[in-house]
């Protein structure tokens, strides 16, 4: 591992820890030149699918572009990052487990609105109007009914 201060080529791991439940291993290293230290992380990196997109055309996976759609869904509403990555986890987990090559973005549209309506119901709605691209009020409406609580009967 190159130093990221002095770019020589050898360093000494001091510490290493496993971390979010072993998945990822956290190592403390040292320059042996500059005698700086600094932090690595080790994670296992595996193949996501290719994306087909509407138009049939093929993309790589971004997993920055789904944060950024998601928090742009959630703009302003009360929902810490750690669930936003979390609900981001669960999505990467659904599509390694399919082991599919490649998967079309509605299926990962479909994944996001899933995981939106358990974080926050607006920013469900504004996901799912961008996303089906509503064409009119009662379009919207039914996503609203869809999530709105049923109303208690007064007797």
């Amino acid at each position: 591992m190159k130093c990221p201060f002095c770019h020589h080529a050898d360093t000494q791991v001091i510490d290493s820890r496993a971390s979010d439940e072993g998945a990822v291993i956290r190592r403390r290293r040292r320059c042996l030149q500059c005698d700086k230290r600094f932090t690595t992380y080790e994670r296992v990196e595996l193949a996501m699918p290719a994306l087909i997109k509407r138009g049939g055309i093929r993309a790589e996976y971004d997993r920055d572009k789904l944060r950024a759609s998601m928090l742009l869904a959630l703009r302003k509403r009360p929902v810490p990052r750690e669930a936003v990555d979390e609900a981001i986890g669960r999505i990467e987990e659904k599509l390694l487990s399919s082991a599919q090559r490649e998967v079309k973005s509605e299926k990962i549209g479909e994944l996001v609105m899933r995981e939106l309506k358990r974080l926050d119901k607006v920013a469900y709605i504004r996901f799912a109007s961008v996303y089906r691209s509503f064409e009119d009020v009662d379009e919207f409406a039914e996503v609203v009914k869809e999530v709105r609580p049923p109303r208690r009967r007064r007797g």
